[in-house]
């Protein structure tokens, strides 16, 4: 009998459907989950968003070359959170230059 082992595969594919559980009902929660599906792995490698108060929301960006590009396309980075979100809405970008966490959204 020949016994088959399988290559490891990342944990990430395990949690992934469990984190949505976990996230606080809160707003910032909410587009911390769309965050990079709204914005592309581009932006997303460069800027994530890190607070929320009364629909402004910061987003941490690597540089102030960033904070200033995503400024430029808060429009339209609005409307594609602002498509996916559940329950609330944003309805500005505060862009901010910074040294970001490195988590993962």
């Amino acid at each position: 009998m020949t016994l088959h082992r399988r290559s490891p595969r990342a944990i990430a594919g395990a949690l992934l459907p469990l984190r949505d559980g976990w996230a606080p009902e809160t707003v910032l929660a909410e587009v911390q989950r769309v965050w990079l599906d709204a914005v592309g792995g581009a932006i997303a490698a460069e800027a994530a968003p890190v607070s929320e108060r009364a629909g402004v929301l910061t987003i941490e960006c690597e540089s102030a070359t960033w904070a200033h590009e995503l400024d430029l396309m808060a429009p339209s980075l609005l409307d594609r959170v602002n498509e996916r979100l559940r329950r609330g809405r944003i309805t500005r970008l505060r862009c901010v230059s910074g040294r970001r966490s490195g988590s993962a959204f």
